[in-house]
């Protein structure tokens, strides 16, 4: 590898997408604008049927967006895990398709990692309520993250995550609610650290369908997470389900 690659290397961005055409677009172009051009799009599309393939089918022909149009709806797991597999670059980003990043996310974000030799990184964010992109809220996590710390702020978003692939491994998303929250605690149980560069480079939107009426839900999803996958006792249980909650709502309010 020359020493232009080694500084501008190679990113694959996976964005998992199921029935959020309306928002599509935004993120997409949010990759396509970034200043940062040493990156492949991998965008695997579950199955939707709402008017997804309309929008996606315009990215096509873009040489360096690969889609995926799957015949069934297997789950955000498998997409990743599908993406996973057929990326190739050194380093790998999360998005989401119904977020969007700054335009310099890239850039930004990838020479922090180069600069202090970290393997894992995020960044603080911008939220916002479903359309409504107005009334921003903006986060200020803290700047670094082991696996104690993570089972108690669980607040690393995973569109503003970038990973060196070697880390990750034979390390897959498991078919289960939250995901992303266990992909992470793997991750961070290896003794790696995530990193904060401080800065605000993604947006993410909070739907109406992912707040308060599943509030418990999450709440029992997360215990069983850490019972039998963190294999957290009942005290280490609790105290992370009410750490948690405690940080969402500093980060979201109680909507």
């Amino acid at each position: 590898m020359n020493s232009k690659n080694k500084l501008n290397p190679f990113v694959d961005i996976i964005i998992p997408n199921y029935n959020k055409g309306i928002f599509i677009d935004e993120c997409i172009n949010s990759v396509i604008r970034q200043t940062y051009k040493n990156w492949v799009l991998y965008i695997i599309d579950d199955a939707s049927n709402d008017d997804s393939k309309k929008f996606l089918k315009k990215y096509e022909n873009i040489k360096n967006i690969n889609i995926t149009y799957l015949k069934k709806n297997k789950g955000p797991h498998f997409c990743r895990n599908l993406a996973l597999r057929k990326s190739s670059s050194e380093y790998i980003a999360f998005l989401d398709s119904d977020d969007y990043w700054s335009k310099n996310k890239l850039s930004e974000q990838i020479k922090f990692m180069i600069s202090n030799d970290y393997s894992f990184s995020f960044s603080d964010y911008f939220s916002f309520f479903q359309n409504n992109s107005s009334k921003l809220r903006s986060t200020n996590i803290k700047s670094k993250f082991s696996f104690e710390d993570f089972i108690n702020n669980s607040s690393i978003n995973s569109s503003t995550m970038i990973l060196k692939k070697k880390i990750i491994g034979f390390t897959k998303f498991k078919k289960i609610k939250h995901e992303d929250y266990l992909f992470k605690c793997e991750i961070l149980k290896k003794n790696f650290l995530a990193h904060k560069i401080n800065k605000k480079l993604a947006h993410y939107r909070i739907l109406k369908s992912s707040r308060s009426g599943n509030k418990f839900k999450n709440l029992i999803n997360l215990w069983h997470i850490n019972k039998y996958f963190n294999h957290l006792n009942t005290f280490k249980n609790l105290k992370s389900l009410f750490f948690i909650s405690l940080n969402s709502i500093k980060k979201y309010g109680l909507k």
